[in-house]
């Protein structure tokens, strides 16, 4: 029987000898890289805090000292240390999420997966613990060198200082890395303590000489530790960096030291005031895929061979991003004024080919998405046309910024959002459902929300050429579908994808829905009902030639996988309103609600949002009980019935 299997819960590792704990972290990385590699995951984060779990647990009482995980894409360890060690659903319906999920297990606090979070979590926990006289109770926070780069964890810092009389444990678990190499000057800063030679070198130094002495001279070492730290800093200076906040600093350590992170975790949690552990880990530890991939040390991934961490399929699809980094590569070499902005995502969100190429345009500002705005405002304020890349997720965070700096202030600025809508396996926070219903309440922006790639292209080119306004292109997670050509192109530039025999329904298709709408608009036509579907293209503003269109038509459809609420759906009602139009629209969305992870076509299946569900509907709408509905051939899906008539059994 292995270690692994016989923890039940975080007490069962009390039992176990330091050599059992290294056994048992062994286990773990073996286990997470043969799981993960057959469902995809979050893996290099997650074998780089095996020991730094394993110690936590060890030391703290979780659930009742709490642990907040900062974004949580490294909670994998403490689920398998909590008794969640059934993996072969991960991230699928049914089960075990991607991040912390308190539906799970009570060890789980935080759910929300946004970086830079933690601190303030953990602040409002630990003073609501000593408030209600909770005084023996300790919270745990966790939080990346990444993390560091968010102005949220500095804010929660200089709180937190504000009040010492509370049980308060920082991990910093600092591996020079968010998804690719941490920047900036915090990261400039660590990193010499990571790689300043005499540091090493007196740390390895000691550390050999005290373990010739056995057990005796181990401890002898780790009781002298933080008397070196002191002699050390003369180096590496790291303690100036909290001094001015009052909070004890205890480290650097080795994060993959089992015995001296259990000890400095003792002497964090014995302290009685907040503490600072600064743990050193390698992302990708334990497993030489990882650790020799350049462009995240596979801090996310899909399924892989485990021998080799080669992807099994899917690696010549071509993705949205692909095309995003394609034209604005492009685009750059035809003009020297676009820049383009990441908040720590260079990769991930396609910019990588624009750097590679004019390395000097491009700003990576951390996780610090209200900066990136901002500041993109100011570079265009100075006469650039900045292009801020970013997971539609996390443009919540900066909906302030947009609305105050850029669009009050007629700003060029081109914000291409990646990950729109229903993305899928990562849940809740990741889905990017929200930026429609909110981004189309900023004064004069302009949103373009294309069906395939060559749409991407044009409303690309089309949105860097504004120079007076915020222009935002959006596109989702994953393979770009088929090219789906128009019949006609209107002078507005609505793009006419279908016609019917009839007027009956005009089906409003924004982005990739369009597929959904052709598919409807096809079983309409088989019971008899004429349907017309559009494109806008540019689906914000509402264009003159889909109000002309709606006027015609018998009921008005929009389509779109953002939220319904707010959505565009609500604009076109609006604007036809607001031109005397009565058609009636119906508007079709995902629910005003927290999806959690499954497939996009799960998510979508539950809101309604497929051909067969939308067609039915549509029947009842427009045929009633006034028109006798025809049998369709075998070739055309559901059949329908009118209304009132006997249903097929």
């Amino acid at each position: 029987m292995s270690l692994l299997s016989s923890i039940t819960g975080p007490r069962d590792l009390d039992a176990l000898t330091v050599p059992q704990l290294q056994q048992l972290a062994r286990e773990v990385r073996d286990f997470l890289v043969e799981n993960v590699a057959r469902t995809g995951g979050h893996l290099g984060p997650n074998l780089g805090v095996v020991e730094l779990t394993i110690a936590m647990h060890r030391v703290f009482d979780s659930p009742l000292d709490p642990f907040v995980f900062d974004t949580g894409h490294q909670s994998y360890v403490h689920k398998l240390l909590t008794g969640r060690q059934d993996f072969s659903q991960l991230r699928s319906r049914g089960g075990l999420a991607g991040y912390p999920q308190r539906g799970e297990s009570e060890h789980d606090v935080v759910e929300s997966s946004h970086a830079s979070s933690s601190l303030s979590w953990a602040d409002g926990i630990s003073r609501a613990l000593m408030r209600t006289g909770r005084r023996d109770r300790h919270v745990v926070a966790v939080v990346g060198d990444g993390s560091l780069t968010g102005g949220m964890t500095w804010e929660a810092l200089n709180n937190i200082s504000d009040d010492n009389d509370r049980n308060l444990v920082i991990v910093v678990n600092d591996n020079g890395r968010s998804y690719a190499p941490t920047i900036g000057g915090m990261a400039r800063y660590l990193n010499r303590v990571r790689t300043t030679e005499g540091y090493e070198s007196l740390r390895r130094g000691s550390d050999s000489l005290f373990r010739r002495f056995g057990p005796a001279g181990r401890a002898l070492y780790r009781g002298v530790r933080g008397g070196t730290h002191g002699f050390l800093s003369r180096f590496v200076n790291n303690e100036a960096l909290y001094s001015n906040l009052d909070i004890k600093y205890l480290g650097p350590v080795d994060g993959h030291d089992l015995p001296t992170l259990i000890e400095t975790l003792k002497i964090a949690k014995s302290y009685g005031r907040p503490v600072i552990v600064h743990a050193i880990t390698e992302k990708g530890r334990g497993y030489e895929p990882a650790r020799n991939d350049e462009a995240d040390q596979f801090h996310a991934v899909g399924k892989i061979d485990p021998a080799t961490g080669q992807p099994l399929s899917g690696a010549d699809a071509v993705a949205w991003t692909d095309v995003f980094a394609e034209e604005l590569a492009r685009a750059g070499g035809e003009r020297e004024d676009i820049v383009a902005i990441t908040a720590a995502m260079l990769r991930p969100t396609g910019l990588q080919p624009f750097a590679q190429l004019y390395p000097d345009r491009v700003f990576d500002v951390g996780i610090a998405e209200q900066h990136a705005v901002a500041s993109a405002a100011g570079l265009a304020f100075g006469g650039l046309h900045p292009v801020v890349a970013i997971y539609a997720t996390f443009m919540n965070r900066a909906f302030d910024q947009v609305m105050m700096d850029v669009a009050l202030h007629k700003a060029g600025v081109t914000f291409v959002l990646d990950r729109a809508g229903v993305t899928g396996p990562d849940g809740p926070s990741h889905h990017g459902v929200w930026d429609l219903a909110m981004l189309q309440l900023v004064p004069g922006i302009r949103i373009a929300a294309p069906r395939d790639a060559a749409r991407l292209r044009e409303e690309f080119a089309e949105a860097i050429a504004v120079e007076d306004a915020p222009t935002v292109v959006r596109f989702p997670k994953g393979t770009v579908s088929a090219d789906v050509p128009a019949l006609e192109r209107l002078a507005d530039g609505v793009d006419v994808l279908a016609r019917g025999d009839e007027e009956d329904v005009l089906i409003v298709a924004i982005g990739p829905m369009v597929h959904t709408a052709l598919a409807v608009a096809e079983r309409l036509e088989a019971q008899g009902i004429g349907a017309t579907v559009v494109d806008p293209r540019w689906v914000v503003p509402v264009q003159p030639s889909v109000v002309a269109l709606a006027a015609r038509h018998r009921l008005v459809i929009t389509l779109e996988d953002g939220i319904r609420v707010g959505g565009i759906g609500t604009r076109v009602r609006q604007v036809l309103r607001e031109a005397g139009v009565d058609t009636a629209v119906d508007e079709l969305g995902v629910p005003d609600a927290f999806l959690d992870h499954a497939t996009r076509e799960q998510i979508l299946e539950d809101a309604g949002l497929t051909p067969a569900k939308i067609a039915q509907d549509v029947v009842s709408q427009v045929l009633g009980t006034r028109i006798p509905v025809a049998r369709p051939s075998s070739d055309t899906g559901t059949v329908w019935s009118v209304p009132g008539e006997s249903q097929p059994r």
